[in-house]
């Protein structure tokens, strides 16, 4: 038997992939999350074999519970989003992520998928895996990531400054740069679409 912990923060999926998953017979649904630190806390709790996460979720998103969960819990995970960015499949992949679907793989591919990577193997999406490799790379720095990254959750220059070491004038030329390089006009954009490409 496989042990499977889901986590998706809409209702009616989460309930329908359980309803579905259950059809299986060696698959067992242990534990059902509604966001990514219930998910965290659950895995730690019942350490199921193979951990399905959803990307987008709320307090931590997927690919930070994956991170997490990596860490304390000998488990493995599939990842399944709605918008599968290549950058993301990226970040999932450098945080132990074994598994990447589209919300749109039938039940029975994912059960399939599931099996798969409670096995040790690698799935990802072919569509998502070509649409990786054929992605832009990032044109922004390391410090210019790390201004983003800091700032994503609306963090005024002052506290990205002091949490950076560095002068609040120094954060701000680092905030025009990236303005200029990715054609935008506020830090919430930037942090967005840097998000959207896996770029933080």
């Amino acid at each position: 038997m496989i042990r499977v912990l889901l986590a998706d923060d809409e209702d009616l999926i989460r309930g329908a992939l359980v309803a579905l998953l259950g059809l299986e017979g060696d698959l067992e649904v242990v534990a059902e999350a509604r966001d990514g630190v219930e998910a965290i806390a659950l895995a730690r709790e019942f350490q199921p074999d193979v951990c399905v996460l959803d990307l987008e979720m709320p307090n931590a998103d997927g690919i930070e519970a994956a991170a997490q969960i990596s860490r304390s819990v000998p488990t493995r995970i599939v990842m399944v989003t709605r918008h599968a960015r290549p950058g993301v499949l990226r970040r999932a992949l450098e945080n132990k992520v074994s598994g990447f679907v589209p919300k749109s793989t039938p039940a029975q591919e994912l059960a399939r998928v599931i099996r798969d990577v409670a096995a040790g193997k690698r799935y990802v999406d072919s569509e998502i895996a070509a649409a990786a490799l054929a992605a832009n790379d990032c044109p922004l720095t390391a410090r210019e990531l790390d201004v983003l990254r800091l700032g994503r959750g609306g963090e005024s220059i002052a506290r990205i400054a002091s949490s950076m070491g560095l002068a609040q004038g120094t954060v701000r030329n680092y905030v025009s740069t990236i303005f200029a390089k990715l054609n935008v006009d506020s830090r919430q954009e930037a942090a967005q679409r840097a998000w959207e490409n896996g770029w933080i």
